[in-house]
């Protein structure tokens, strides 16, 4: 089940049993970050405010300019690895081949964000 891949057409979709997403962000040093998660809405909240990761709490304001949808936890943690393994312009290069939909920021300020070390 790869896709939807995209970034922006509004606001993201609500959590399914059974999909997992891989995103990349841009930090505000230039440097992507990628990660999983079942609930990309949320997600992204958390690491908008500081909660979700120390990398990118170091490196606010985070942008997400990529996100996949997958079918399972184990095949999110095999896509997410192998776009670590990239260069930086491999990973861009990749974003470009996948993207679709428009450029508006998915992020918003609803809902809550639990430590990241729970």
């Amino acid at each position: 089940m790869a896709g939807p891949a995209g970034r922006g057409g509004g606001a993201l979709p609500a959590p399914a049993a059974g999909v997992f997403w891989v995103y990349v962000l841009e930090c505000r040093d230039g440097t992507l970050y990628t990660g999983y998660t079942a609930d990309l809405a949320r997600r992204l909240r958390c690491h908008a405010r500081g909660r979700a990761s120390r990398y990118t709490r170091s490196r606010l304001p985070v942008r997400p300019v990529y996100w996949e949808a997958v079918a399972s936890r184990e095949e999110a943690l095999r896509l997410e690895a192998a776009l670590k393994r990239l260069s930086r312009e491999q990973k861009l290069r990749y974003i470009v081949s996948r993207r679709q939909g428009d450029e508006s920021e998915p992020v918003g300020d609803e809902g809550s964000c639990p430590s990241p070390w729970v």
